[in-house]
């Protein structure tokens, strides 16, 4: 047979360029498999016997592609601001209803979710790292936490938390929330949401999603004060998560309370949340005295558009009670008189028909967030707030020598006790606003966070008393003294008689105008060095005075411009542990504890005629320390060395009989502090600490005090808090806590009376009934042990008595 020729149609397709399919690196020429497949397609034995020439193609030689090139930072930023305007432009979705996440709290924001014991941030915006990477010491009290500690107070919260130390209302001070932090008084440092809450009121819990506790000088951050630290109460917001959670508590002490907490998301771009609280109690250990409570609150989020974020939240609380200025001092033995056993821990030595206490806070915020680019944030913080704290108590003070019928302390009599009359209605108005810019940018391989931002603050005290509360009416009353003599073991006055009390109407009122303006940096060179630093300048202005007084009085103002600053370094070794130092100031100016009437303690006395216009006490602290994640990273362990000195500090002197104020004392605290939060196994959680302290006066205007311990403050504190998680929904959980000695004193251990040392224990028992339901019991200071609270310190001292056992039982829905 002839060979057969090539068809028109496949010699056209075996001139087709291999391309693609060539071999890239050879540039041989390869036989095209394109004639073949043409081929099988004929049938027939002609085309089957055909001889067909083989085929060939010039592959093409390959060209390599150039190297992608890395964007940079701005075409990064532009690429991301671009995606984030497609998803604006696309339509909201709806979501259905009810939503898929019903049920249950939502995770708690600032802490660890698989280990809640553990803070992870700090709410406010200018603490911009992780606490890993915080130059600080701050101990975060979670949600879970408050919740283990049975805490429905912040005095209940800070009582077991070591370096916090509970104070009185010494030196014409209100009687209230009084903590003393690394030993320094800390009762106007206390914070809400960033904002100062300078009222002396007692606080409550149930509007509350953490504590901070700042340790070390932070006027950078906060402004005047704050020599120990400061307390931050960060509040419940509004969020993304249907919740109701209602808390039904029953307890010894005839305790009644119930908490609810509710959250809804009404569309795409708004929530809310509110809750209430109902209290109706007794006090574990006191007789007589009752706590009762109730409240409310009130929170609103609104997102119009990705880069807005509008929030709002009122808080109201009432709290009233019969209260209790605790036991006397036994003078004799120099000792609590329940220590020597002359005086029932139980005992209380007020009149139930005329002592009260009322303590009312409403608290209102208005907070916006924009996004002016992906990398400038303009936020704004508005807070309008009134507080009221009004009292009549009766304080069980030591007898006085030379009162008629009666056996003096000189005789070695200790069998009677004097009842005092001590009052206050006091309110607080503040108005403040804080606006800041939040920059991010880049410096080469530097990143940094920039804040930048301005603070004005009006706060307003008036103080006044109540009348017609002098005893003489009742048995053993002295008219020389306007007081009730008692025996100390039987005070059987207690349901006396009384006529109402009345206002004085002649108020201290006291203004403090605050302009600030404050610049924070954090710089972070590839996650392994960080340096933080912050200046802020105070221009502070104080004045007080009695309008209404018909008597002399001594108006005082003083102004003074404040300049603190902060520096911290930071070095990663691991992305788990850090090592940091620390250098901090702050300043105490006059006045600036509002609710005083002692120059000694920050205050105005208006009384006198000598000179209380110094100028501000100014506060240095260094401190080193190191911070590791360990356990997959779920539990942090913090330490650090500290030393804080605080110089022109102001103190009492007696010059020819006449008693004055002075500056220019000086002192020093130093110490260890100790922390560990989280969880240790998946089941096996810790939270606690331990401080151990050093204190000394340096100088004094008596000799005599140099070298002396600071007063009023445990020098050695520890806490333990643990629980375990078993199988069938149980957990098991205690705490124990433990404050050394606190020596009496005004300001510097003048005295040899001393507050014992004591542990407490605690524990908790959980059940998981069903995803909703838990039932939890606590029992408190389980071995009803006899510890004291605070001390005041005067010529007839007394001491405020602690709880005793207590027994409650929690029940908690969470739909």
């Amino acid at each position: 047979m002839g060979t057969a020729k090539m068809p028109r149609s496949l010699r056209a397709v075996s001139e087709v360029r291999v391309g693609e399919g060539a071999d890239p690196h050879s540039g041989r020429k390869v036989t095209a498999v394109a004639g073949l497949i043409a081929v099988a397609s004929f049938s027939g034995a002609e085309a089957q016997q055909s001889t067909l020439p083989p085929v060939t193609v010039d592959a093409p030689v390959a060209r390599p592609r150039p190297a992608a090139s890395k964007p940079t930072p701005d075409q990064i930023r532009a690429r991301t601001a671009l995606r984030r305007a497609a998803r604006r432009a696309q339509p909201v979705p709806v979501a259905p209803v009810p939503f898929p996440n019903a049920g249950g709290l939502a995770a708690d924001p600032f802490a660890d979710p698989a280990a809640p014991y553990k803070g992870d941030r700090l709410a406010g915006g200018k603490f911009t790292e992780k606490l890993l990477d915080t130059p600080r010491t701050v101990t975060v009290l979670t949600r879970e936490v408050l919740e283990d500690k049975n805490a429905t107070s912040l005095r209940d919260a800070v009582r077991s938390t070591a370096g916090v130390t509970l104070g009185t209302g010494e030196g014409g001070n209100a009687f209230g929330d009084r903590f003393f932090i690394r030993g320094f008084d800390a009762r106007n440092d206390v914070f809400v949401d960033g904002i100062r809450d300078p009222a002396v009121s007692i606080r409550e819990n149930f509007f509350t999603e953490q504590v901070e506790i700042l340790r070390g000088p932070a006027s950078s951050f906060a402004g005047r004060g704050t020599a120990g630290g400061a307390i931050n109460i960060v509040t419940k917001q509004a969020g993304d998560k249907n919740f109701t959670n209602v808390d039904t508590i029953f307890g010894t002490d005839a305790t009644k309370r119930v908490t609810i907490d509710a959250n809804q998301v009404l569309s795409p771009t708004v929530s809310v949340r509110a809750g209430g609280l109902f209290q109706d109690a007794n006090v574990a250990g006191r007789n007589t005295t009752t706590d009762d409570r109730w409240g409310g609150f009130a929170a609103i989020k609104w997102t119009p558009v990705d880069a807005v974020k509008v929030t709002a939240n009122y808080i109201h609380t009432d709290l009233n009670s019969i209260p209790d200025f605790g036991i006397p001092w036994d003078r004799a033995a120099n000792k609590p008189s329940t220590e020597t056993g002359i005086a029932n821990r139980n005992n209380y030595y007020g009149f139930a028909n005329r002592d009260f206490q009322h303590a009312r806070q409403d608290i209102g915020s208005l907070n916006t967030e924009v996004a002016l680019t992906p990398d400038v944030t303009f936020s704004n913080k508005m807070r309008l707030e009134r507080s009221t704290l009004a009292y009549v108590g009766t304080l069980p003070e030591a007898p006085r020598v030379g009162i008629p019928g009666y056996v003096s302390d000189a005789a070695g009599g200790f069998g009677l006790v004097q009842l005092n009359a001590v009052s206050r209605y006091q309110t607080t108005d503040t108005i403040a606003n804080q606006s800041d810019f939040k920059f991010k940018f880049d410096t080469g391989p530097i990143r940094h966070t920039t804040i930048v931002g301005a603070e004005i603050s009006r706060e307003k005290v008036d103080i006044d008393t109540f009348t017609g509360l002098t005893t003489e009416s009742l048995p053993g009353g002295s008219t020389s003294i306007g007081s009730v003599i008692v025996p100390i073991n039987n005070p059987n006055l207690t349901y006396s008689a009384f006529a109402q009390p009345t206002r004085a109407n002649n108020p201290t009122v006291i203004k403090v105008d605050t302009n600030a303006g404050y610049a924070i940096n954090t710089a972070n060179y590839n996650d392994l060095v960080y340096l933080n630093t912050g200046i802020r300048y105070d221009d502070y202005s104080v004045s007080a005075g009695k309008p209404f007084a018909t008597t002399t009085t001594f108006p005082q103002k003083a102004d003074s411009g404040n300049v603190n600053w902060n520096v911290g370094l930071t070095l990663k070794p691991l992305p788990y542990g850090s090592v940091y130092a620390a250098y901090a100031t702050s300043t105490n100016p006059v006045g600036a504890e509002l609710d005083g009437t002692d120059a000694r303690y920050g205050g105005f006395n208006l009384t006198g005629a000598y000179n209380q216009v110094f100028a501000p006490e100014k506060n240095k602290s260094a401190e080193v320390g190191t911070k590791w994640e360990l356990f997959d990273r779920h539990l942090l362990l913090t330490g650090a060395l500290f030393e804080t000195t605080k110089s022109n500090a102001r103190e009492q002197l007696t010059v020819a009989g006449a008693t004055q104020v002075v500056a220019g004392a000086s002192y020093r605290i130093r110490g260890i502090d100790l922390g560990v939060a989280g969880k240790i196994t998946d089941r096996w959680s810790v939270f606690g600490g331990l401080v151990l302290m050093e204190s000394k006066v340096l100088n004094s205007a008596t000799p005599a005090f140099i070298g002396r311990d600071l007063a009023n403050i445990a020098h050695q504190s520890f806490n333990l808090m643990t629980k375990y998680k078993f199988d069938y929904g149980w957990e098991l959980g205690g705490q124990a806590t433990y404050q050394s000695q606190r020596t009496g004193g005004i300001l510097y251990t003048t005295t040899t009376t001393v507050l014992p040392e004591f542990w407490r224990f605690d524990m908790f028992v959980e059940k998981k009934i069903d995803q909703n339901i838990t039932l939890k019991l606590f029992v408190n200071n389980l071995t009803n042990k006899l510890y004291y609270d605070g001390f005041y310190n005067s010529a007839a001292p007394f001491v405020l008595v602690a709880p005793g056992r207590s027994g409650t039982l929690v029940l908690s829905g969470k739909f």
